[in-house]
């Protein structure tokens, strides 16, 4: 998927969450994405998931919830997304600077008509973003987007699965921290932090179209057409995909191979696709990686 969703995808639980009026019935065969992944001492899964869904998406098929049951552990990408309160503090910390210039002098000249209306649709203004990080800005202003597609974060995947393993005593793990995610942003170059901006302008004018493409794709689990979503419009920055989503990846992969049993992997579905994706990373380091939805 394009930048942005992967973008919107770590802050889905905590700051904003998209949705659509359009909740696509589960496939007769198959369902979004799942994989055995096995290695030494470890034998678990590993789910592609969306972090936020609409109403009345029946995505929870025979082999995920056998899977969830054999599992003896949860793992998210940040087991401390769970925590709302802490999530915040860490945006606003992280995210707020003195001195910083207005947000329309950030963007090039012939791109603030599009701000100024990407702003006014989503309900905020230059004034509200203008003391955040322009990375900060940029997820702000995805956020306040979402709002004018009637969002709800209570449908995502990550809370029911969080819900199922509280149910049965089981453990819930993350491969980072929140504090991880938001670094990855925040250290990026502030030209970098512009252009994901102006790229985060730029996609906003067809969200709800990207993530019902993105919801279609998932729910067969069709990872090709997913993937395809990398080749639309605008490529992602070099800087910034190698910072917020391979880096990341690789962190991953170490995080993974220090485990043991039988996890049940959860992370989203636009990590398992592009360059150095984590199923490609975890086979490089002789994991075997068999899908199974």
């Amino acid at each position: 998927m394009r930048l942005l969703a992967r973008l919107l995808a770590l802050l889905a639980l905590s700051l904003a969450a998209a949705c659509s009026d359009k909740a696509p019935a589960p496939p007769e065969q198959g369902g979004p994405a799942l994989w055995r992944v096995q290695r030494g001492g470890l034998d678990g899964w590993l789910f592609g998931t969306i972090h936020v869904l609409p109403k009345g998406v029946a995505w929870q098929t025979g082999a995920i919830t056998d899977a969830m049951g054999k599992a003896d552990r949860l793992v998210l990408e940040a087991a401390d997304l769970q925590d709302e309160q802490k999530t915040l503090m860490l945006f606003e910390k992280m995210g707020r600077s003195a001195g910083l210039p207005p947000l329309e002098n950030r963007v090039p000249p012939d791109e603030r008509a599009a701000l100024d209306k990407a702003l006014g649709d989503g309900g905020t203004s230059s004034q509200q973003l203008s003391g955040y990080e322009s990375w900060a800005a940029a997820m702000l202003l995805s956020a306040a987007a979402q709002q004018s597609l009637h969002v709800s974060q209570e449908e995502g995947v990550e809370p029911v699965l969080i819900a199922a393993f509280k149910a049965k005593g089981k453990p819930i793990g993350g491969l980072e921290t929140v504090e991880r995610q938001f670094g990855a942003f925040d250290t990026l170059p502030e030209a970098a932090q512009r252009r994901l901006l102006v790229q985060t302008v730029h996609e906003a004018k067809d969200m709800k179209g990207l993530y019902d493409r993105i919801l279609d794709a998932w729910v067969k689990g069709d990872m090709e057409a997913i993937a395809k979503e990398d080749q639309r419009g605008e490529q992602p920055d070099p800087m910034v995909e190698e910072a917020i989503l391979v880096a990341r990846n690789r962190d991953w992969v170490k995080a993974i191979e220090a485990l043991s049993g039988h996890p049940f992997l959860a992370v989203g579905a636009g990590h398992l696709t592009g360059r150095e994706n984590l199923i490609a990373l975890l086979q490089a380091r002789g994991f075997t990686v068999t899908r199974v939805q």
